[in-house]
């Protein structure tokens, strides 16, 4: 049975407990950790934000919206194809923006950067359908997409790996945790905020016009974010830290020629993580909504509480990766969603009670393993290449990892099965289990 997209549709508290950061000091102010953890959350979650409010609308609105011409299925596949281009644009905009940092500075690229998000998120909100342009509507679509991932490219502030070195040696997976924390709280955020409008408005009218408004509450977030994270960026502290951390950016060209076999193994490294990112945020909806008569507003509620437990799974993963290792902690997770695989998506057919199974396992799982997948190999970088060499690496593994996961897991389990989507699942995480084997190898090797 298949939808139709005319239906209706704890405090957390982050330990700092090193005072400051071993850094020099400019106008009798040091540089806390906190400062930093601040700039990094808010940042990531804007980031984020953005992400799953375009993913929902994807599912609940641009098949019927952009490609009423064919069935529910086949219009969800095309949306998710047009998806996947933001990924396939992100590298783009790190070689471009990257000439912006050398030429003009950080806190220039930062600005460009997420004035063109905030800008391509917002124009989004605008487009007419395919009943008003025709084809037009598509390509403008797609278009803003490919500016949203062409913007994201920029947003790379370094204040992650900033983080990342100051880290005390066993705090490290703390610390890593931290800017893994985003992607939760802005699905939380978007989650919510489409249940709202979908509970509130009528379908029609949610259709037609409510689901333009979380893409203004991106572009507002946007500009909080980015007066948030430039007034760090551009301090003489921060400055300071960029410099003596060697967070510089580098060549593209130079980068890759020199430090191309740990970028490889940094791409492939979180692949299990990132392709479970997924399978537990994006694919769920699109199924429960496609061959289910579930309302879109239950599972968006599920959705959001189930996050909030990866929340908490996330944070306990620092403290699990400072006692048996990052590494370990990536590679035991690892194993555990091969297994996953195997089982759970079957587990969203069986009703209510299935998908709420599934959706908290699967976050609990992705908290554990996503917490840790961010610069699992960063420090294999040369310092002069760490910084272009991060955001590239970063860059790969969505792409590889994300950015076709939704397309892939929704039809293999529409031709074959739910048992099949996890298919894609298994590969991502045996791709991380053969790259921490290569790191391990290589690193005795050397």
């Amino acid at each position: 049975m298949t939808g139709t997209p005319a239906r209706a549709p704890t405090e957390i508290r982050i330990d700092m407990s090193a005072a400051v950061l071993d850094a020099p000091e400019a106008e009798g102010h040091d540089v806390s950790p906190a400062e930093i953890a601040i700039g990094v959350i808010i940042g990531r979650t804007s980031e984020f934000f953005d992400f799953f409010v375009y993913a929902i609308a994807s599912v609940l609105v641009f098949p019927g919206f952009f490609f009423p011409f064919v069935d529910p299925l086949t219009g969800t596949l095309y949306s998710f194809m047009v998806f996947a281009l933001a990924f396939l644009a992100r590298p783009v905009g790190s070689i471009a923006f990257m000439g912006i940092d050398r030429a003009y500075g950080r806190a220039a690229k930062l600005t460009i950067a997420l004035f063109l998000l905030g800008g391509s998120t917002a124009a989004i909100a605008f487009l007419p359908g395919y009943r008003d342009v025709g084809p037009a509507a598509i390509a403008l679509l797609a278009l803003f997409r490919m500016g949203q991932g062409f913007a994201l490219g920029g947003t790379w502030d370094g204040l992650a790996s900033l983080l990342a070195l100051n880290a005390p040696a066993d705090r490290r997976g703390w610390y890593a945790m931290i800017p893994q924390l985003g992607a939760p709280l802005g699905l939380i955020v978007a989650s919510l905020l489409f249940a709202f409008f979908t509970s509130t408005l009528p379908a029609t009218d949610f259709l037609s016009w409510g689901w333009r408004f979380p893409f203004f509450v991106a572009f507002a977030i946007n500009v909080v974010a980015l007066f948030a994270r430039l007034r760090l960026v551009v301090t003489p502290e921060f400055q300071r830290l960029y410099k003596t951390r060697d967070l510089q950016p580098e060549k593209i060209a130079r980068t890759l020629q020199r430090e191309w076999r740990t970028i490889v193994i940094g791409a492939l490294a979180p692949l299990a993580s990132f392709a479970l990112f997924h399978m537990v945020t994006v694919f769920p909806l699109s199924w429960v909504f496609l061959f289910t008569r579930e309302a879109p507003t239950r599972f968006l509620v599920i959705e959001a509480v189930a996050a909030g437990l990866g929340v908490l799974a996330m944070i306990l993963s620092g403290r699990l990766a400072d006692r048996f290792g990052r590494r370990t902690l990536l590679g035991v997770s690892a194993a555990i969603i091969a297994v996953f695989s195997g089982f759970a998506p079957q587990l969203l057919s069986l009703g209510e009670g299935g998908e709420i199974v599934f959706m908290a396992t699967g976050f609990v799982l992705l908290g554990i393993a996503f917490g840790q997948s961010s610069g699992a190999v960063s420090a294999n970088f040369a310092s002069q290449h760490r910084y272009t060499g991060s955001a590239i690496t970063s860059d790969l593994a969505w792409l590889f990892g994300a950015g076709f996961a939704p397309l892939v897991a929704l039809w293999l389990s529409a031709h074959y099965g739910l048992l099949a989507s996890g298919g894609y699942l298994l590969s991502g995480a045996v791709a991380t289990l053969v790259a921490l084997w290569l790191n391990s190898e290589l690193a005795r090797g050397d």
